[in-house]
């Protein structure tokens, strides 16, 4: 193996048909995504035909921009990395079989590679200086974990949503309120013009489960204030409900991290998914670590949504540790992050 390892990333478990190459888990050299979103927000979610259909007329295109902007050939690369789950089956079918297809035609390694692990992993593509082991949070539309990364491909999960994960109820909330999908972003844009003292929201806790999540109540609490208010006549002050929401989740979330981080004795949180994008949440973590001498670290927003520079990221690791697969590969609806 050459000192420079290229790993060819392809992602399309949601809505988002990608491709990149990556250099030594840590370089980018490409990266293209073809999005869904304005397709899907007519309908104010992701619908699953549609966006499997999608991937099917994206994806060529896609991995051949993506090679060309590297200025690389197949032959150049060491490995084709693909996310296998967990995701949307149908979405997940389409970047596995094209990638099966491609290693087999060009002979190089196939790498299976887990959707959360390669959201954990655009980090190290920002923070070049960032090594495992770190306390991680990964919040994203379908997901909210808490996890001990041991090492690149070792992972201990110590809390989960037990309901609705954190993205899931901003969208759920924001369209409560009127915002189009996906909604977190105008909440969090409306929060910044609103009071977070303004409505007392709940913050539910897991009996028994110090580390785990559940976020569908105070996903209810905001529908049944806005509903209360409709069958009323009363207008909401949606930037004020944005604001309470959002501290909310915000209190939820750091609260337990930084139970995490005393009881783990972990110098380093780190932030990744979806979520991750939210301003309010990277500043609340920020300033709680600062106070507590602990490292920060969170993805550049281009970085936080869905992306194959993260899967080959990951990949590449991935590929160091052995974890290749035959052309029996398939796509995986739900799979844990802490179980090869």
């Amino acid at each position: 193996m050459s000192d420079s390892v290229k790993i060819l990333g392809i992602e399309s478990s949601c809505d988002e048909t990608a491709a990149a190459v990556v250099e030594n888990g840590r370089k980018v050299l490409s990266s293209v995504i073809s999005t869904q979103v304005e397709e899907h927000r007519k309908y104010g979610g992701v619908v699953p035909e549609i966006a499997s259909r999608r991937h099917c007329e994206n994806i060529c295109w896609v991995v051949e921009g993506a090679m060309q902007e590297a200025g690389l050939t197949f032959a150049d690369l060491d490995g084709i990395a693909v996310t296998y789950a967990p995701g949307l089956i149908g979405a997940l079918l389409v970047g596995v079989n094209y990638a099966k297809g491609l290693a087999f035609a060009s002979g190089k390694p196939l790498i299976p590679t887990h959707h959360l692990r390669s959201h954990v992993a655009s980090n190290y593509l920002a923070h070049p200086d960032l090594e495992p082991p770190f306390l991680c949070m990964i919040a994203s539309g379908g997901h909210s974990h808490i996890v001990e990364v041991l090492d690149y491909t070792r992972f201990h999960v110590i809390g989960r949503t037990r309901d609705d994960a954190a993205g899931e109820a901003f969208d759920k909330a924001a369209r409560t309120m009127g915002f189009p999908y996906p909604g977190g972003q105008f909440i969090d844009k409306a929060a910044k013009l609103g009071n977070p003292g303004a409505f007392q929201l709940p913050r539910p806790h897991v009996a028994g489960s110090p580390y785990d999540f559940s976020f569908s109540g105070l996903k209810t609490a905001v529908i049944n204030i806005v509903h209360n208010a409709g069958q009323k006549g009363r207008r909401i002050n949606v930037n004020d409900l944005s604001a309470s929401f959002q501290a909310a989740v915000c209190d939820i979330i750091s609260e337990k991290l930084m139970a995490a981080l005393a009881e783990t004795g972990h110098q380093k949180l780190v932030l990744a998914g979806g979520v991750s994008a939210n301003s309010g949440l990277r500043a609340r973590l920020e300033g709680d670590c600062e106070k507590r001498g602990v490292q920060f670290f969170c993805p550049p927003l281009p970085l936080c949504g869905d992306n194959a520079a993260m899967v080959g990221s990951q990949g590449y690791y991935e590929f160091l540790a052995g974890n290749t697969a035959g052309l029996d590969l398939n796509a995986v609806a739900s799979k844990k992050i802490d179980i090869e």
